[in-house]
Formats: structure tokens, sequence, C-alpha cells
């Protein structure tokens, strides 16, 4: 899913202004990714904009990848929750996608369940969607498409960056933002309004420092 060029309002803190509709990509595992979705969230809640969740794939970039014997499992692994959330990105509602994607982050990572395949499972219940939708958790026939996704990512920002990546709708899109824990309030504005900032300049490519904590998902 890509987004076209949004008109803007005024932002909550009168600085910058907020196009109508934001996209995170993210890949269901990514407890980064789930981080920012909540900040993202929490922004958008105090403003004329609309977060929006698309699917990208962590498998899929590390194909071929020589990686340390517990990622490579790990990404392995990763097929079937972002098949399941690219089958919903398909053939369901955008409302859908984020009550589902809301589902497995508060199931996977904040409940640490462990087993990817019953946060699906949970999520898909929890979200109203049916539950036979989960047979897409093992469904290779969706991984052309899945590579179709990860691919338009690609084509925004590269293959040297992972998940999240989030598009503004105009100007660049970038990997990120990463944050631990996920900003709230008056934080989480500063923020968005810096990073749609930045999204207009089309020389912007990198901030970056070193992270001194983990997962934080207070």
């Amino acid at each position: 899913m890509t987004t076209t060029s949004p008109a803007s309002t005024a932002s909550p803190t009168g600085t910058v202004t907020a196009p109508s509709t934001v996209t995170l990509f993210f890949d269901p595992i990514c407890p980064f990714a789930w981080m920012t979705s909540r900040w993202l969230l929490d922004a958008t809640s105090r403003r004329d904009t609309e977060a929006r969740f698309s699917v990208m794939s962590l498998a899929v970039l590390n194909e071929g990848r020589d990686l340390a014997p517990d990622y490579r499992r790990s990404m392995d692994e990763a097929w079937g929750p972002a098949r399941v959330a690219l089958k919903i990105e398909l053939e369901r509602t955008p409302a859908e996608l984020a009550a589902f994607y809301t589902a497995f982050g508060e199931d996977y990572h904040v409940g640490a369940s462990g087993d990817r395949r019953a946060s699906t499972e949970h999520a898909l219940a929890t979200a109203g969607l049916p539950a036979e939708m989960i047979e897409a958790y093992d469904a290779e026939d969706l991984d052309g498409a899945l590579r179709e996704a990860q691919q338009r990512v690609i084509d925004m920002v590269g293959d040297e960056v992972g998940t999240p990546v989030i598009s503004f709708g105009e100007g660049v899109a970038y990997f990120g933002p990463v944050v631990s824990p996920a900003p709230k309030g008056e934080d989480a504005d500063a923020l968005f309004d810096a990073l749609a900032a930045a999204a207009r300049v089309p020389g912007f490519f990198e901030l970056k420092r070193s992270r001194t904590n983990g997962v934080d998902l207070s």
C-alpha cells in the first residue's frame, strides 16, 4: 500500500502542518515496530491525521543472508504472521488490519506469549476477523505478494534498513523512528512534528545513535 499526497491541517503544537494520512510499514514480529506504532497512534489521536498500517517482511528482507542460527530461525518463523497480516491488508479494511496488529502486539509483545501462531489466532479473534484466515499462516502462495510488498518498501528506502518504515504521504519515506519506550503526549507530538518536517527535506537520509536500552513496552 502506498499513500498519495495529502491535504494538510494544523498540528496541535501549531508549528508544523500534519498530513491527513501517515503510513507505518511493519512486520508483526518486530517489537520496535510495535512501539513505533503505539507512538503513532498516540500522536495522531490529537490531530486530523489517520494512522494506517501496511505490511513489510523481515523474512523476505533476510532471504539468502548469512545470519546467526537463532536469528535465522526467527526469520524462518516470521513468514506466518506476515502472511496473515498481508491477507488482511489485501482483503479487509485498514481498520481491521490495525485492530489485528494491536491485538497481536498486545498478546505477543506485551504479553510475551512466545507463540506466534497462537498470538495470530488470538489477534484474529480479538479483531473480529474470520478464524479461517489463520490458514494464510502456512500459505506459501502468498509469498509472492509478500515479496512485492517488501519490494515497494525497498523502492522507497532501500534494502539496508529493517522495520518500521514510515511515510508521511509526500516527500521522503525513511526507516524508523526507533523508540523505547514509545513517547506519549507532548513528547509524542514533538517527535511527530519533527519527523513530518524531515520528510519534506529531499536530501534527508539518516539520524542515529547507539541504543542504550532494550525493548521497553511500558
